[in-house]
């Protein structure tokens, strides 16, 4: 398949992804700041219990513009996980739909693919993997990532989430994450 082929082919699965149950079995878990939410979800991962950084509605930011959209039914445990380890504001149940931080945007450029998630840009060589450049953000961590990232292959990079603790640093793990799977070079 070709790259084009697989750029088209992931982004009606990427559009198929972005939907988000509405059903009043869904929650918000919001939290004071960034890193909290990036924090909780890692534990939550590790704990085995399913959760997705989204972005809360306006009405419901309380100085953090990161939540988890989590199953109300897994409330009690999420609650015993996190309360000895990450603060959080509460828990609520969501009404609609959240707005989700993978929504992706895909630039070819005939060797050069550039995904674009939020205000992060990540650019890598269609023939070989190898990031090029990175771009966008204004968090102290980006330029540590840069650091991290360029000159590296997508196979071998650390992902950004891993070492970075801001939204900038969120958002260019999702352009990091897309390009793995362009590319074949990782899974998710």
């Amino acid at each position: 398949m070709t790259l084009i082929n697989r750029i088209k082919s992931h982004l009606s699965g990427s559009q198929a992804r972005q939907k988000v149950d509405t059903d009043c079995s869904r929650g918000l878990v919001i939290f004071r700041v960034v890193e909290e939410a990036i924090k909780a979800e890692k534990l939550l991962k590790k704990a085995g219990i399913r959760s997705k950084l989204v972005a809360p509605p306006p009405a419901m930011r309380q100085g953090c513009d990161l939540s988890l959209e989590i199953d109300l039914v897994e409330q009690p445990s999420i609650q015993r996980t996190l309360e000895a380890s990450v603060p959080f504001v509460g828990i609520f149940p969501l009404k609609g739909s959240a707005e989700l931080l993978n929504i992706v945007k895909i630039n070819n450029y005939g060797e050069y693919v550039m995904v674009k998630a939020g205000n992060m840009k990540l650019v890598f060589d269609s023939r070989n993997g190898l990031i090029v450049n990175t771009s966008g953000g204004g968090c102290p961590d980006i330029p540590y990532l840069n650091i991290q990232l360029v000159g590296k292959k997508l196979t071998e990079a650390i992902r950004p989430k891993e070492t970075g603790f801001t939204l900038c640093a969120l958002m260019l793990d999702r352009a990091f994450e897309e390009a793995c799977v362009l590319c074949e070079g990782r899974s998710k």
